[in-house]
């Protein structure tokens, strides 16, 4: 290293002073030494948390932080370099191990390649790295499959199905909303509002916003409350001692239970989403106006939501070009 350092100062002798001299020396000798090697190898684990703390400052939830921690952290430990001297062939290397020993589809594999571009994108933009390394490796290509939605008769047997009336509010405010599950648990008694129909949610990053639901989901929400006996501020709670708030894997059992008890599989919150989006663009409502019911920042995730019904493609052409 030394022999190193020598011979590119001897190169540059001619086209430096002294003084330009010496400062390329101690450049060199901080950037190229082992010892500083070591730190920055040590480094890796504090660029994560001030990325993550970043992340936490944007309003990512801990959900979304931890996601993170985990992809890469693990892509650190398998690299196991200082990300400064980290190059796109070794992370191209690293995605094709992590798939094939994880044996994982393309759509994980992209998630991960999306947190790694995050991450390293922060470190450019930062001034700790000169460039992203993962900017030449690109979105994986997946399948694109229309995902199912929840038919009518489907949805009737779903509200049929129900014993409680806490369930049977959960679905109807699910499919008239369009909120989130995660939302959905965070709702407090207080933010509805029965005279307007609408309720605040907190959705990705704490933003505020308003939904609306329907006189059916009115009318079952006042229902289950009445019979509520508890002192809980929720908006669901559990049904038996004492009460506590229900929780996200809370509803998705419930749900995935009925469904199977119905013969009716694959049932889960994501798909009550999925599916109001779908019926309000079938049914007209502009794009922008979902796009702001369901809380997101580019309308191309809305259109991945709202699958354009088959039956309404095959009646809209016979009718404009027939």
């Amino acid at each position: 290293m030394d022999n190193q350092i020598y011979n590119i100062i001897s190169d540059m002798s001619e086209v430096l002073d002294i003084a330009q001299m010496k400062k390329l020396q101690e450049v060199l000798i901080a950037r190229l030494t082992v010892t500083n090697t070591k730190s920055e190898e040590n480094n890796n684990s504090s660029y994560l948390e001030m990325f993550l703390t970043a992340k936490r400052i944007e309003g990512c939830s801990e959900r979304t932080i931890e996601y993170y921690r985990s992809t890469i952290r693990t892509m650190l430990n398998k690299v196991d370099i200082p990300v400064r001297k980290m190059t796109t062939e070794m992370l191209r290397e690293y995605l094709s191990w992590y798939q094939r020993i994880n044996n994982c589809g393309k759509v994980t594999l992209d998630n991960i390649r999306r947190n790694l571009s995050s991450f390293f994108s922060w470190l450019e933009e930062e001034d700790y790295i000169l460039k992203s390394p993962i900017r030449r490796i690109h979105k994986v290509k997946t399948k694109k499959v229309v995902k199912e939605v929840i038919s009518d008769e489907n949805l009737e047997q779903l509200r049929d199905g129900c014993c409680e009336k806490r369930d049977l509010a959960i679905i109807d405010i699910l499919i008239s909303t369009g909120i989130r599950v995660g939302e959905l648990v965070n709702l407090d008694i207080v933010d509805l509002d029965f005279e307007e129909r609408e309720c605040i949610v907190y959705g990705k990053g704490d933003k505020e916003r308003k939904v609306y639901f329907d006189a059916r989901t009115k009318l079952h929400i006042q229902n289950y409350l009445a019979e509520r006996v508890d002192c809980n501020p929720a908006l669901f709670v559990t049904l038996n001692v004492p009460y506590q708030r229900l929780q996200i894997s809370g509803i998705e059992t419930r749900l995935r239970e009925l469904g199977r008890k119905l013969q009716i599989y694959n049932i889960h919150p994501h798909k009550f989403r999925r599916t109001m989006a779908t019926k309000a663009i079938d049914k007209g409502m502009p794009i922008e106006q979902v796009q702001k019911l369901l809380g997101h920042q580019q309308i191309d995730t809305t259109m991945q939501y709202a699958m354009v019904n088959q039956s309404n493609v095959k009646s809209s052409h016979r009718k404009y070009m027939a």
